[in-house]
């Protein structure tokens, strides 16, 4: 070893001397979401619990009347009674009720998804020279109350001999929900990447072909969500089944428990009973497809 080299090495090895009057700081990485291990716990329950029971208190309400005997005072729904349901769905005929909301429900559910699936698929796959104002009037249809489209929609379904018909709810039902689900479905779609497509193009699928078998499975958390909400829509909406049906045996629930409340006096009790009947399937919907609403509402919220 030369004389050079072994000066190189002894300046290698040789410990580094720290100026004086300066020290090494520490820096230790701070938790994340630290802040909220120094919050009391009751400040967390008390809020949640206030807020609970502001929730759950009228569905006790509802239940109490619906359970309770006719004339009883109790708080507590005991002896259970059914007499106010059996009156609800034989006297007044809510069982015909409840057909008529399921058919109009699900048929509007399934036009709407098929229409916005195929209009959301042309908005996030093709350009257009109209593309921005289609979805710019799209988005301002939104602002258009549903009362406000009663005298069109009723001169047209009159001109088509669909008044007091089931077709004409479904209808409306599915014109007022397409622009939103079809700006969602949109969303979705644009999440999926178009890769995906292209090799099956490659491999020899068509367009419809590769759609149905690469990007609609990745659209089911999307699909279940926005067709829940459709459905649910068409089960509460009121108004058009009001306007356009005049036949009792064509009525829906909503408008079923809107003649249960009468001039003079209101029997509590069935309309109870009828508010739980109305109430039920939504919540059977509900708690089968609520781990999907969060996965489908997130899946159009980040653009992929």
């Amino acid at each position: 070893m030369t004389v050079k080299e072994a000066q190189l090495t002894a300046t290698a090895t040789a410990p580094v001397k720290r100026a004086p009057g300066r020290h090494r700081i520490d820096v230790k990485p701070s938790k994340e979401g630290s802040s909220w291990e120094h919050v009391p716990r009751w400040q967390i329950y008390v809020p949640l619990c206030v807020y609970l029971l502001f929730t759950l208190v009228p569905f006790y309400w509802m239940l109490l009347f619906a359970f309770r005997p006719a004339g009883s005072t109790s708080l507590v729904p005991w002896p259970l009674t059914f007499e106010h349901f059996d009156k609800v769905w034989n006297e007044r005929a809510f069982g015909t009720f409840f057909q008529n909301s399921l058919l109009v429900g699900v048929a509007s559910m399934f036009m709407t998804t098929v229409v916005a699936l195929a209009g959301g698929y042309a908005l996030a796959r093709f350009n257009f020279r109209i593309k921005r104002g289609f979805m710019l009037a799209l988005l301002c249809s939104q602002f258009i109350p549903g009362a406000l489209m009663l005298v069109p929609l009723f001169e047209i379904f009159a001109n088509l001999k669909m008044i007091n018909s089931l077709g004409s709810v479904i209808i409306a039902e599915t014109v007022f929900q397409l622009p939103l689900t079809m700006i969602l479905i949109s969303g979705f779609i644009k999440n999926v990447p178009a890769s995906l497509e292209e090799a099956a193009w490659v491999d020899g699928c068509g367009r419809f072909r590769a759609f149905c078998a690469v990007v609609l499975p990745l659209l089911r958390p999307g699909l279940i969500a926005v067709g829940s909400f459709a459905f649910v829509h068409s089960w509460n909406h009121f108004l058009f089944a009001l306007m356009f049906l005049s036949d009792q045996s064509k009525q829906t629930i909503p408008v079923g428990l809107a003649t249960l409340m009468g001039a003079d006096s209101v029997d509590l009790g069935a309309l109870a009973a009828g508010g739980v009947v109305a109430a039920l399937p939504v919540v059977i919907v509900f708690a089968f497809i609520q781990k999907w609403l969060v996965t489908g509402f997130s899946a159009g919220a980040v653009k992929g």
